[in-house]
């Protein structure tokens, strides 16, 4: 909401010191987010006055139309004489009102004016457009022509009121009522002390039976209809300067006057309104639900199917408007000027249901002004001023005439009482407020406020948002001030701390950020287009998601799955800005349906739910396992002067999920396997042992080359994602210190040739468990393959390191150990000692 001072200061008697930033530290303080003060006019300095065009000379030879134009601008130049300007603009003609910035001037974006020869004529000044002079879009994009009435020589910066200050306030969705000057204006007289002049304070005429006839089918998607009627306009009125000026400081464009004066209303107590031009209007005005596949043209020129669930405007046609999104084109009003200019206009007010209006606006991707306060919730009881002041500003500046109609229909509604402690804001702030404030801060709300004790509090009805006392008690605190709670910090337990998942979980992150990684954070959103382009099978279960009832996206529909997605998005994103060697890691939920899941059942917020009722809860929810993922593109160790550097690979994928292991002191087993997205060959399965049982971790590897085209990401990406929760339970609790030995150790070599498709941890592992309780290491430092060892086979070769804890061994010992190791191995995997 962007809320020029000069308006506010029409409700609220500011002191003149006052300044955009003082009123924005004070709103800020009542909970406000005042994103911006701006300053209109900045920079701007006169001479800036009205001229009246004399003369106009077409230029000709030139690639673009050129004008020579002669200005009365009075005596603003000093001599009285015409003001010889040249000019391209052609949207005005001789005897034309305009703004001429004469020499001297200053225009904002530090535009210095100066007399200048151009187009072989010397110019002494500018005509001005609204985008010049800092004004905003005016619809025209061209030269500002002024009403008849403004004298040449006239000061413009005063009649076009171009120094300003707007606020631009980022309003809550449950705070509607702050969407107008009204609402703004309370807030800013409650933060002054000051007293009030509410817009809406007007002599409003009794319904009759002569309005114009309306028909409400649907009272509860409608509960309030106001229309009024005014005829006569003059087709050639428009909209004053001092209209059109606030209009565009708000940031709403000038249209025509009757269009005008219904926004500005808007803006100014913050009831939606719509105007229609009553020639164009068959029939009474009514108020339904729409017949689904009825379709309407809507004011934007587009075809809009409806729903069942739309409300809708009618007449005897059919629909004539999207109710509180906005109107059909079959009854716009026209201001072309002519015989179909419209000269008389039914006003509509009305107040909506703010979900039915939500679900329209969403469901044809339709957002309005009306729409969005709508959604927030619009004051019931303004409607009838509101069409009051329209009608009003009608009369004043189109030359209308009201009739005496006024139809008014309305459902029975009682005012929402609160009951409500006196201490309760004191007990949820932890300040003593006492009751009299209390009372007295309710009070400026808008709330009539009954009893001692026990308060029975009847909310305004521009607040919908009051609805028990938790609400209450957050206007006490806010308008005593955020500022003024005491900050006190909560005293834990003695004896309590991290759970073990947590410190498991925070371990993890250190270590990989550790290992060279960056943490990633994505979205938990997901869609089938993405799951298509990772080469998941049909039946693959991270097809099956859950469907998101409101998703913010069309294409992320659902919650995610798996976390590769987001992180393949941010590694993609990062490549393409540059950043080309690459490192990232997430860990998170993940949303697993069971298909067993129960509706979910609405819980109670009067009390704490029961044990039942949480497990109700629970049953509804997915199975959301923890994983963690990386992903790697690019250089794993950079080249300098210390050597040559190394590209990531999928054995990095797998070290990765190493680290995370040692992390939670379990160890992992690693063997190959298909799995999508990763490359077949090149794709690692991860074990843990879980209560005496080999269960799959996760995978690691290479991405698979048709992934890495679909998803535009660099060659050779690699990726590694684990379920943490699996992790977690292969920890036996047991807390293993390393064991140090002041022994010294023998370190053995071997080097043995197996056949190609035996996977190196399958030799590991017979090495580890050949060699006994002595082997304190093992580790694989060099793969060979060649002639020397014969087609289809491949050498590994391993450095033992063995040590005991009571003496030093002898070589026998350590020999002994190594044979046992190689004699296991050559049994299970058929490995050859090589050079034996």
């Amino acid at each position: 909401m962007r809320v020029p001072l000069s308006w506010l200061r029409e409700y609220v008697d500011l002191p003149a010191s006052e300044t955009g930033r003082d009123v924005q530290a004070k709103l800020v303080d009542a909970g406000f987010e005042v994103e911006a003060v701006e300053r209109t006019g900045a920079g701007l300095t006169g001479p800036l006055v009205v001229g009246q065009v004399l003369t106009i000379e077409e230029l000709e030879g030139f690639k673009k139309p050129i004008r020579f134009c002669t200005v009365d601008v009075g005596t603003a130049n000093g001599t009285g004489a015409p003001q010889e300007i040249v000019c391209g603009a052609r949207n005005f003609s001789v005897g034309d009102k305009v703004v001429v910035v004469l020499p001297g001037a200053v225009l904002p974006g530090d535009f210095a004016i100066a007399a200048r020869k151009t187009y072989g004529k010397t110019s002494h000044g500018m005509i001005c457009s609204t985008d010049e002079l800092g004004m905003g879009d005016d619809g025209t994009h061209g030269i500002i022509v002024l009403p008849p009435e403004a004298e040449p020589g006239a000061d413009a910066i005063e009649l076009l009121q171009l120094v300003d200050e707007v606020l631009d306030i980022a309003v809550t969705p449950d705070r509607g009522y702050a969407l107008s000057l009204r609402g703004i204006a309370r807030e800013t007289a409650t933060a002054y002390g000051l007293p009030l002049r509410d817009p809406a304070l007007l002599d409003v005429p009794a319904p009759n039976a002569y309005g114009y006839p309306v028909r409400i089918a649907d009272p509860f998607g409608c509960p309030r209809f106001t229309a009024r009627t005014v005829t006569g306009l003059d087709p050639e009125a428009r909209s004053p300067l001092w209209v059109t000026r606030r209009l565009q400081k708000a940031g709403m464009r000038a249209v025509s006057l009757a269009v005008d004066i219904t926004n500005y209303v808007m803006l100014e107590l913050g009831q939606p309104l719509h105007a229609y031009d009553r020639t164009r209007v068959e029939g009474p005005i009514g108020v339904r639900r729409a017949t689904q596949g009825e379709k309407i043209t809507t004011l934007d020129g587009v075809v809009r199917v409806l729903d069942a669930e739309d409300l809708v405007i009618t007449d005897d046609r059919g629909p004539i408007g999207l109710a509180g999104v906005m109107g059909g084109a079959h009854t716009e009003i026209a201001d072309d000027g002519g015989e179909t200019a419209t000269t008389e206009v039914v006003i509509e007010a009305a107040h909506f249901d703010a979900l039915s209006i939500a679900r329209t606006s969403r469901r044809h991707k339709l957002s309005s002004e009306a729409s969005r306060r709508f959604e927030r919730g619009v004051d019931p009881q303004a409607a009838a001023a509101a069409a009051q002041r329209t009608v009003d500003l009608l009369v004043l500046l189109a030359g209308g005439t009201a009739e005496a109609g006024v139809t008014e229909i309305s459902a029975p509604s009682a005012p929402r009482t609160i009951a409500m402690a006196a201490d309760h804001p004191s007990r949820v702030a932890g300040v003593d407020y006492g009751r009299e404030i209390v009372v007295r801060r309710l009070q400026e709300v808008g709330c009539d406020v009954y009893g001692q004790d026990e308060l029975l509090v009847t909310a305004p009805s521009w607040r919908p948002d009051l609805s028990e006392p938790n609400d209450l008690a957050e206007e006490v605190i806010r308008l005593e001030g955020y500022a003024n709670l005491p900050s006190t910090l909560p005293t834990p337990p003695s004896g309590r701390g991290l759970t073990d998942r947590q410190r498991l979980s925070r371990r993890i992150g250190r270590a990989l950020a550790g290992a060279g990684y960056v943490e990633a954070l994505s979205y938990p959103f997901t869609g089938d287009a993405v799951l298509d382009r990772l080469g998941l099978e049909t039946d693959d279960p991270r097809r099956s998601t859950v469907l998101l009832a409101n998703p913010l996206s069309d294409e992320e529909p659902a919650l995610r799955t798996t976390l590769l997605p987001g992180l393949l998005g941010a590694l993609r994103r990062n490549d393409g800005r540059g950043s080309h060697d690459l490192a990232l890691f997430e860990t998170g939920l993940v949303f697993r349906p069971t298909g067993h899941e129960t509706r979910a059942v609405r819980l109670p917020v009067d009390r704490r739910p029961s044990e039942d009722e949480i497990a109700g809860l629970d049953a509804s929810l997915p199975r959301q396992p923890r994983h963690a993922a990386v992903v790697l593109a690019g250089a794993r160790e950079q080249a300098g002067w210390w050597g040559k550097g190394r590209p990531a690979g999928w054995a990095d994928s797998v070290e990765a999920a190493r680290t995370v292991a040692r992390e939670a002191n379990v160890e992992l087993t690693v063997r190959a396997d298909r799995h999508a997205p990763w490359h077949p060959g090149r794709c690692a399965a991860l074990y843990v042992t879980v209560n005496g049982e080999e269960t799959l971790l996760g995978h690691a590897g290479e991405l698979h080359p048709r992934v890495i085209k679909e998803l535009h990401l660099p060659e050779r990406t690699s990726a590694m994602e684990i379920e943490l929760d699996v992790l977690e339970r292969a920890v036996d609790g047991r807390v293993r210190a390393p064991r140090i030995s002041t022994f010294p150790v023998a370190t053995q070599d071997v080097a043995l040739i197996v056949a190609d498709g035996v996977p190196a941890s399958e030799i590991e592992a017979a090495l580890r468990e050949g060699a006994g309780e002595l082997l304190e290491s093992l580790r694989l430092f060099d793969v060979f393959t060649g002639d020397q060892v014969g087609e289809g086979r491949k050498s590994l070769a391993y450095a033992l390191r063995f040590r005991a804890p009571d003496r030093t061994l002898t070589v026998d010992e350590a020999s002994a150990a190594r044979d046992a190791a190689v004699a296991l191995a050559a049994e299970r995997t058929g490995a050859v000692l090589r050079g034996a």
